[in-house]
């Protein structure tokens, strides 16, 4: 898994966006007990299951995984004029 440039903030932008995306689809957010890698694990099989990302494979459904694939995915989202992909 090669580190992407910026994936601290891209993961932080990824976890807004998704959790934008959660409540459009009727989910009603996050309580503020639950942590960062609830939120993750939560975000990624939504994503899944909409068929917006591809799973891991098996064996690699670990949390830095998962953080690294909604990275990648918020990657793909954003303008490329925008300054976490700089």
């Amino acid at each position: 898994m090669k580190k992407l440039k910026n994936e601290s903030g891209l993961l932080k932008k990824a976890i807004i966006i998704g959790e934008k995306y959660a409540q459009n689809r009727g989910f009603k957010g996050f309580e503020p007990t639950v942590s960062a890698n609830q939120k993750v694990e939560i975000l990624y099989r939504l994503l899944i299951n909409d068929k917006l990302i591809q799973p891991l494979a098996f064996g690699h459904e670990d949390v830095p995984h998962m953080k690294h694939k909604l990275a990648i995915w918020i990657a793909k989202q954003l303008p490329s004029d925008h300054p976490l992909l700089q």
